[in-house]
């Protein structure tokens, strides 16, 4: 339906005014939507980026843990995961008016904070498959521990790390209660925007805004 309308000459929802890809055309002109999806994808991109680095570092810490330390680890990284957005949101929004002030950098710290998680839980199930006396036997015959890691290990846990990066990017693209809690004035994503304008009533803009983001995963796929 919401492709369909955003083909539509009339705003109303019930009648059909003929085919039109001026929605499209202004959607492309609207400085205001073209910000938030500039902000969108930087921070998306960044935020997957540097919490891939950081959960893959942490995994790899967390996999050569003894048992028990490592059962404490997995336990605060689930917290995120089973924490409410809006809970979480608010309790960011607070440390964060506590020490700065909000803007794009909250934002940017929210989200690679809440997709650690998620890298760590896809990497970690690849390190445990790998052999770590192949490894050893790459140190004993002379090799370097950085260039055994990124021919012994690295290639082994690299569907992993992939797993957690795409995650990391659904996530950041979705959220929206963590993004409007943390983010300061002037500051606007898809989500925050969407939900913004959705309060002032439906535009058509909108319609072919979602047509285009509904259909990009299913142009990447094919």
């Amino acid at each position: 339906m919401l492709i369909v309308l955003s083909f539509n000459n009339s705003k109303s929802r019930v009648f059909w005014g003929g085919f039109t890809l001026k929605w499209y055309r202004e959607l492309f002109a609207s400085s205001m939507i073209m910000n938030a999806f500039q902000t969108t994808i930087v921070v998306t991109l960044l935020a997957s980026v540097i919490a891939t680095l950081l959960g893959t570092m942490a995994a790899i810490g967390i996999h050569a843990m003894k048992k028990n330390n490592r059962a404490l680890m997995l336990g605060a990284t689930n917290i995120p995961l089973l924490n409410a957005d809006i809970v979480t949101g608010i309790s960011m929004m607070l440390i964060f008016v506590r020490f700065t002030s909000l803007g794009l950098h909250t934002v940017l710290i929210a989200h690679i904070t809440f997709n650690v998680p998620y890298v760590i839980l896809n990497v970690l199930p690849k390190l445990g498959q790998t052999s770590k006396s192949t490894y050893e036997a790459a140190l004993d015959l002379g090799a370097k521990p950085v260039y055994a890691f990124f021919k012994i290990i690295w290639p082994q846990i690299a569907p992993g790390v992939l797993s957690g990066f795409l995650m990391s990017v659904t996530m950041s693209l979705d959220d929206f209660s963590i993004t409007y809690f943390t983010k300061g004035a002037g500051v606007n994503t898809l989500s925050t925007m969407i939900y913004t304008e959705l309060r002032k009533g439906i535009v058509p803009q909108m319609y072919a805004l979602s047509t285009i983001l509904f259909l990009s995963p299913l142009h990447c796929c094919l």
